[in-house]
């Protein structure tokens, strides 16, 4: 039986730690989070939604919780091995060498929220998350009976990372050198790193209005490793090769990309991590139907954008689900029903 404790996010919102053994990458044992949002006077719902944060990032969007809930989703959120809630003394922040280790507690997640729910589920993922979440769901679907038939009804992608930014020789000779550089000194942190500047558009006492821990969420962002890295550009490479994901996708992203050493209030209406056109190229290799939409004055994380933008954004996101649900795709893709659904292998 799975146990909840309450969240630090307070009323609601529960928490339960998924064990997963030694860490791959040596650095004890490791375990992951997952919080749910269970209002006492919430009614049972049959769909969940289950949310994955990027790199450097946790899970404290309780707006982003309450809006599904008023849509009838049932919320979950993972707090990945060594992130935020999951975190553990002496071990490296986000720290792995393999993007596939995620799948440990992407697919006991999955399982504790179906056993909990006994309904389909929308997942939801930013950033990191964004690439990590489709190279799961293409593996799974090589299984019998593919993703739809785990339950799996749709993806949400909030500027997921899907290529390295910068000039091109980053991503040609540099890529080759943090791939040699990746297997021998895996911790060794990347050169030229500890912007603060997305982070100061953010936080609350700032320029932001958004209050989180900054020991789990840092201004200047946790240092990249070469390993890390390495086990990203593994992961962009898999994904320009094409996936196969099995179920339809909805990508949000900031129309522009602002990239400055120093914050101004252009960092609050763009981009100011990611290159949003490299988004748009690499949209198409998730497989199924993918629908891309721009918002105008979004920030890298478009839910944490302002006001306009971010009710823009939740207003594109009600009108997919809402598509989603009315339409014949996903009984017609899976030729299952809800009931036939099967269990992870």
């Amino acid at each position: 039986m799975t146990t909840w404790v309450p969240d630090i996010l307070g009323d609601g919102y529960e928490q339960t730690t998924i064990p997963l053994g030694a860490d791959p990458d040596g650095e004890g044992t490791v375990e992951a989070t997952l919080v749910r949002f269970a209002p006492a006077d919430d009614k049972p719902a049959d769909r969940a939604v289950i949310y994955v944060h990027g790199f450097t990032d946790y899970f404290f969007q309780s707006h982003l919780a309450e809006h599904f809930a008023a849509k009838g989703f049932a919320f979950y959120a993972l707090d990945l091995r060594k992130c935020g809630r999951s975190l553990r003394e002496g071990q490296t922040p986000h720290f792995v060498t393999d993007l596939a280790f995620y799948d440990a507690e992407l697919n006991e997640a999955l399982s504790l929220v179906r056993a909990d729910t006994s309904g389909s589920v929308v997942l939801t993922a930013h950033s990191t998350g964004g690439l990590i979440l489709p190279l799961w769901l293409d593996r799974l679907n090589r299984q019998e009976g593919g993703t739809a038939g785990l339950g799996i009804d749709g993806v949400i992608l909030n500027s997921p990372w899907f290529d390295l930014q910068g000039p091109a020789a980053i991503r040609s000779v540099g890529t080759a050198a943090i791939d040699v550089i990746g297997k021998v000194k895996s911790k060794t942190p990347v050169p030229g790193q500890g912007l603060d500047t997305y982070g100061l558009s953010l936080a609350k006492d700032h320029h932001g209005e958004w209050d989180y821990n900054l020991d789990w969420k840092p201004l200047a962002g946790f240092p990249i490793t070469f390993g890390w890295i390495r086990a990203v550009r593994h992961g962009h490479a898999k994904l320009h090769r094409g996936l196969d994901i099995g179920v339809p996708s909805l990508i949000l992203r900031s129309k522009v990309t602002h990239f400055s050493r120093k914050y101004s209030s252009a960092t609050d209406v763009a981009d100011a991590v990611l290159d949003v056109r490299q988004i748009a190229r690499w949209a198409g290799c998730l497989g199924d139907r993918t629908t891309v939409v721009p918002i105008e004055g979004a920030r890298h994380d478009v839910f944490l954008s302002q006001e306009k933008a971010r009710t823009r954004a939740f207003e594109e996101v009600d009108e997919w689900i809402d598509w989603l649900y009315r339409s014949a795709h996903i009984d017609r893709e899976s030729g299952k029903n809800h009931s036939e659904i099967g269990t992870i292998s």
